[in-house]
């Protein structure tokens, strides 16, 4: 299907067009204490809202990580919230976003080597320079039905996003550009 046809039939059938459900940006320190806690300030200074800190699976000896022990912090955003971000964090990768980083759902993801890098934040050398993992869920209306607790359904095959088509919503959307 051509982008033409795609755009075409988000506009005869409006339940087609895509929509950013949530924007989750994850930054993984590795150890717990002090960097942990720098880390968590810079999330709240980057995103507005308080992060979530995550626990290791397994222990690694190697590493120094314990099962159970906080290595990383997350934050979700959604609805405006989750666009405005983006369009900040797509300006740090110059908005170009490899056609690899789709995955079979429409789902995309891409990574930011310095947080300084994003508009509006400052270096201090007191908190450091961290990197992140920005993970973009993308959905359909109608998509509700598969997750909700009662009487949950299935999604029909002819409604499950592409990434053909989640590759035209971000460039129509976010002023995205697909690298092949």
């Amino acid at each position: 299907m051509s982008e033409d046809e795609i755009r075409k039939s988000w506009e005869n059938q409006p339940m087609l067009k895509p929509k950013i459900e949530k924007v989750v940006v994850n930054i993984s320190v590795g150890k717990s204490g002090e960097p942990l806690e720098r880390a968590v300030k810079v999330l709240k200074e980057i995103t507005g809202q308080t992060p979530c800190k995550r626990k290791a699976k397994t222990s690694i000896r190697d590493f120094g990580v314990r099962k159970g022990e906080s290595i990383a912090c997350i934050a979700t955003l959604r609805e405006d919230d989750a666009v405005d971000f983006l369009k900040k964090a797509l300006h740090v990768v110059d908005n170009k976003i490899s056609s690899k980083s789709f995955d079979g759902q429409g789902n995309f993801s891409f990574g930011l080597k310095e947080h300084i890098e994003l508009p509006g934040v400052r270096y201090d050398p007191d908190v450091g320079i961290f990197g992140m993992d920005i993970c973009v869920s993308m959905a359909r209306p109608g998509y509700r039905v598969k997750n909700r607790r009662k009487r949950k359904a299935k999604i029909g095959s002819k409604h499950v996003l592409t990434p053909e088509e989640s590759m035209v919503f971000a460039r129509d959307t976010l002023g995205v550009e697909i690298i092949e």
